[in-house]
C-alpha cells in the first residue's frame, strides 16, 4: 500500500490505521503527484490511496501517468470533492475506485480490500449515472455504428452480451436474471471478459463499452 496526500497529518492518520490492520502493509508515502508516480512505478504497490488535490501534478494526472506507464497498481482515489465530475475524471484516468474522505475507517478498509481483489468500489448503478451525465466527455460522439476493436474478436457471443450488460451498469445478479444464468456462471463470464479486453475492473469495461459504442446513454 502506498499513501499519497498533500497533508502530512492526513498521511499519518492513514498510516496509523493501515499499520494496525493485519492484512495491509505500507510500502511508502508521497506528498505530491510527481513523487507519487515515481514511487508507484518503482515500488509497484498493490493499492494506492490517491488524493486529488496535490501540489504540481494532481492526483488525476498522476493516476493517468501511472496507467500510461503500464503500472498495474490499483488506484483508489480519496478526496473531499463530492462532485461527479471529479469522480468521472478519476475513473477515466484509470482509477479503480473513488471515495470521499469523510467515510469511516471500516468503509475505507472495505474499499481497499475490494480494489485489491479487482473489484470496483463504486457501485455499477452509480457508474452508469456518472457515464450518462458526462457522456459528452467520451471519445467523439456516441452515435454511429459500433467501432471496430481487435479485442472484440476474442469474445464469444455470450461474452459480448455480458460486456454490453456491464456497459449498462448491471450487477451480476441483474445479468444472471436477464440471461437466465447462475450468478457463479456470470462471475466466470465477467472474469473472462475483463481478461480478454485487458480491463482492470468493471469500471474500465464500462468505459470501453461506451467508447466502442456498444452501449449508449439512456
Amino acid at each position: 500500500m502506498l499513501v499519497v496526500d498533500a497533508q502530512p497529518l492526513q498521511r499519518l492518520g492513514f498510516r496509523v490505521l493501515l499499520e494496525c490492520t493485519p492484512d495491509t502493509e505500507i510500502v511508502g508515502e508521497a506528498g505530491n503527484g510527481a513523487e507519487a508516480v515515481r514511487q508507484i512505478i518503482e515500488r509497484r504497490p498493490d493499492v494506492v490511496l490517491m488524493d486529488i488535490r496535490l501540489p504540481g501534478v494532481d492526483g488525476i494526472e498522476a493516476t493517468r501517468r501511472v496507467i500510461a506507464a503500464g503500472g498495474r497498481s490499483r488506484i483508489l482515489v480519496l478526496t473531499t470533492f463530492d462532485g461527479e465530475r471529479h469522480a468521472f475524471a478519476a475513473l477515466r484516468a484509470g482509477a479503480s475506485g473513488f471515495l470521499l474522505k469523510d467515510i469511516g475507517p471500516e468503509e475505507l478498509l472495505a474499499g481497499i480490500r475490494a480494489v485489491a481483489a479487482g473489484d470496483a468500489v463504486i457501485a455499477p448503478a452509480l457508474t452508469r449515472r456518472l457515464l450518462d451525465a458526462f457522456a459528452d466527455q467520451l471519445d467523439d460522439e456516441l452515435c454511429g455504428p459500433v467501432r471496430k476493436d481487435p479485442r472484440l474478436r476474442f469474445l464469444t457471443h455470450r461474452e459480448r452480451e455480458i460486456l454490453v450488460a456491464i456497459g449498462h451498469g448491471l450487477t451480476n445478479g441483474e445479468i444472471a436474471q436477464r440471461f437466465t444464468l447462475s450468478e457463479s456462471t456470470v462471475k466466470t463470464h465477467v472474469g473472462r471478459v475483463l481478461a480478454k479486453i485487458g480491463a482492470r475492473d468493471r469500471i474500465q469495461a464500462v468505459i470501453l463499452a461506451y467508447n466502442l459504442r456498444l452501449t449508449r446513454p439512456v
